[in-house]
């Protein structure tokens, strides 16, 4: 009996579909707020608390900025001090809404066609503090306006992470001592 195989071509395609279609999926305990209002979104944010990634390792003073570009997508722009290399880095990209934006789930992009999940899921009613997941239990963010969070804005946002899933013993809370 002879096999067909397919052309690496196709193979290729195949793994990058399948690829990009897991970034826009999440496990069913990850659920985006509605509702949510981009324009009251936009602007800075300061990283609270993290699980760690090889992206941001050693990173503390992070912030992310987020504008409108032309197209409609939004510019993130993503900076943190390298407490190891004693410099600043920065990382641009972009973020598209799945689905209805009225709905607080999007896709960031940094690297070309490749994207990975972003979950708002928790938010206070004056844009404040955001509770941030990623496709799946390997990324989540604290989130605020100032480089501090309310005891009680923290303590719901753990309690609803952990109800999502999320171990949150395994964030990293991140300093913002801005040194030059």
């Amino acid at each position: 009996m002879k096999t067909k195989t397919k052309n690496p071509i196709q193979l290729l395609l195949m793994f990058l579909m399948a690829g990009l279609y897991a970034c826009s999926s999440t496990p069913d305990s990850i659920v985006a707020i509605e509702n949510f209002d981009k324009a009251k979104y936009l602007g800075k944010w300061y990283e609270i608390a993290r699980i760690d990634f090889k992206f941001e390792k050693d990173l503390n003073n992070t912030t992310a900025e987020y504008s409108l570009n032309d197209n409609g997508t939004i510019k993130v722009d993503n900076r943190g001090y390298n407490t190891v290399k004693e410099e600043w880095e920065q990382a641009i990209g972009k973020a598209k809404f799945v689905g209805d934006e009225t709905v607080a789930r999007l896709k960031v992009s940094f690297f070309g066609p490749f994207y990975s999940g972003y979950n708002v899921i928790a938010l206070d009613d004056d844009y404040r503090y955001a509770l941030v997941a990623g496709e799946n239990f390997d990324y989540l963010w604290i989130l605020s306006r100032e480089n501090t969070i309310p005891g009680y804005i923290e303590e719901n946002y753990l309690q609803i992470a952990e109800d999502a899933g999320f171990d949150t013993s395994r964030l990293l809370w991140v300093e913002h001592n801005e040194p030059e």
